[in-house]
């Protein structure tokens, strides 16, 4: 079996969350050959992969969504599209109806262009952007509409028009792009297609552009519309929709995802991995890690400041950022100038290091993102018995506190952005080694026994076999159906 998984922004150019998940799922089935379609921002990262490709990774197909600055062309052609294409692609641009993507597919494919310049330097194209300005932006400047809608659809057409490589099965681990190259191999190949959903991807694109300087106030709404138009491709057209926790299945189903579709299957580690890790520093201080990268959604902010209070607070405390920074080098100047800011003495940036070598020093970790899937970092660090303070999202929830298990608190849960309660959760176990101690067992047990790494691959042998009609894993697809009877 030929299995295509549909990435954006992650494998292999980043490493850590979804990206290890990928290669985690990868080298798991050594005899299973794998296809990558890699969606990255910028053409610079062509061949900038941060992981040793596994053996049976035969492909690597990129795609890069600044390839529209390569487009040009000149005004004035009609191409007497149909009202029915005209309304479908307007329903694209608005947000105000579903799209028909089998139909989009086909009329964008099939247009007599040399660019897909060439068609937004149109007439149609015109009349349509003169349109959504009558109905839903009479009051902003024309010109700023018709490029804003340009800039957005340009990457979307290209994505369209491409080439897509034969598989047997295609899997997607997000809705956006992603979703949308897994909906047009599954039209143009017929063969199956699933989709994966860590965190929800039309909900974090929101939460980015409302905080973006980049996009004006009146823009804010047609690019959020965009995104979770986006979104319903994969939605409508997938066979198999899975998530990793339950608060994640219902906002799908909020999304219009067919309820039907969805299978609930968590992250996994294997605590064995974990054995072997022992401190090999004094405990003459409280060290803290944060497993993450260094991003805007990931609040590093926030955690600076939390950090802040607690170093005050205590004399003998350490923080290890723990994660690549590269991605965005401006968010990481800002701060490490808030951390001269705030006069942070003990904050270390460490970039990216083999995690493995610093769990064993550490007493606690941290997680202030503002979105997430189901973390794992969280799951590593319960495989290392140390507890966490995380931000209410994704399933952080659900890791920390189980879900009905008999397992027990494994820290502590707060709001988003409220660096002062973090900060006060944070000092309450430092003070306290008994009490991180028992979180810290608690959140062993939780892994130990609910989110084993054998059934999280077992699960997609299972529904592979399944939806890709391989014979030879006829065990793993019993195995799983074992596992959902029962979860349930």
């Amino acid at each position: 079996m030929k299995i295509c998984l549909i990435a954006e922004g992650s494998y292999p150019y980043v490493t850590g969350g979804v990206s290890s998940w990928i290669h985690s799922l990868m080298t798991a089935m050594p005899t299973t050959e794998f296809i990558i379609i890699a969606i990255a921002a910028e053409r610079k990262q062509q061949g900038q992969f941060k992981y040793t490709l596994p053996e049976n990774l035969i492909q690597v197909h990129e795609i890069f969504l600044d390839a529209h600055l390569e487009e040009h062309s000149k005004w004035g052609k009609r191409f007497n599209l149909s009202d029915a294409q005209k309304q479908n692609l307007f329903a694209l641009v608005s947000g105000d109806q579903q799209v028909n993507w089998e139909r989009l597919f086909e009329d964008i494919r099939n247009l007599p262009i040399q660019n897909v310049g060439e068609f937004l330097s149109s007439k149609d194209y015109y009349d349509m952007i003169e349109h959504l300005a009558k109905t839903n932006y009479s009051q902003v400047p024309y010109t700023e509409l018709f490029w804003t809608v340009s800039s957005m659809i340009l990457p979307l057409f290209l994505i369209i028009r491409g080439d897509v490589p034969k598989a047997d099965l295609y899997h997607a681990v997000s809705t956006g792009y992603a979703g949308v190259i897994g909906a047009l191999a599954k039209v143009i190949h017929q063969k199956p297609l699933l989709l994966t959903e860590h965190g929800i991807y039309s909900r974090e694109r929101e939460e980015e552009i409302i905080k973006a300087n980049w996009v004006h106030g009146y823009f804010k709404d047609l690019w959020i519309n965009y995104f979770y138009t986006l979104s319903s491709a994969i939605y409508s057209l997938a066979d198999e929709v899975i998530t990793l926790f339950d608060r994640n299945m219902q906002i799908q189903i909020e999304l219009g995802c067919d309820p039907q579709k969805i299978r609930v299957i968590p992250n996994g580690v294997d605590v064995a991995d974990f054995a072997s890790i022992s401190r090999t520093l004094p405990e003459d201080k409280i060290r803290i890690g944060a497993i993450v990268r260094v991003v805007p959604i990931k609040d590093i902010k926030m955690m600076l400041q939390m950090f802040a209070l607690v170093e005050r607070k205590l004399p003998n405390v350490e923080l290890h950022i723990m994660g690549p920074f590269e991605e965005d080098l401006e968010y990481y100047e800002e701060c490490l100038q808030l951390a001269e800011t705030l006069h942070i003495k003990n904050a270390y940036f460490t970039g990216m290091v083999q995690i493995k070598d610093y769990l064993g020093n550490l007493d606690l970790l941290v997680l202030t993102s503002i979105s997430e899937g189901q973390p794992l970092a969280i799951l590593e660090g319960f495989a290392c018995a140390i507890p966490f303070v995380c931000t209410n999202v994704g399933g952080c929830r659900e890791l920390i506190e189980g879900t009905n298990d008999v397992f027990g608190p494994a820290g502590a849960i707060v709001p988003v952005m409220h660096y002062e309660e973090m900060a006060g959760q944070v000092i309450k176990l430092c003070e306290d080694g008994n009490l991180r101690k028992t979180y810290g067992q608690n959140g062993y047990e939780r892994v130990a026994h609910l989110y084993t790494r054998s059934s999280f691959i077992n699960s997609y042998k299972a529904i592979y076999a399944q939806c890709g009609g391989n014979t030879a894993w006829q065990e793993s697809a019993s195995n799983y159906e074992s596992f959902t009877e029962n979860k349930a």
